[in-house]
């Protein structure tokens, strides 16, 4: 299960390496139905890349510096730098074939 960060955790989790973050809300239905897959991209990517999950609502600081305006909205960073920002429902193979090309 992928873990849900703070404002005050992320800067820690986001520091090294590449990170995938899913940002979403407890009442967006889509967000709901991309958990089980993003869940099963933390397994297949572990050692790899580190996930996260953020909830907009109570973590709007962090929302806003990464200008989320729609959700689920998912970007995978390096250090301070987006390296990908994908919004919406979308498959596990299309997140896959992103999350590989980083690699």
């Amino acid at each position: 299960m992928v873990p849900e960060l703070t404002n005050g955790e992320f800067e820690k989790f986001a520091k090294e390496g590449l990170a995938f973050v899913d940002f979403f809300a407890d009442w967006c239905m889509p967000c709901t139905m991309m958990s089980p897959i993003i869940d099963d991209l933390s397994e297949e990517f572990r050692g790899k890349i580190k996930f996260g999950k953020i909830n907009v609502d109570e973590n709007q600081k962090i929302a806003q510096k990464f200008e989320i305006t729609s959700i689920p909205t998912f970007v995978l960073i390096k250090g301070s730098e987006i390296l990908e920002r994908i919004s919406g429902i979308v498959t596990q193979d299309e997140l896959e074939e992103v999350l590989k090309k980083h690699l």
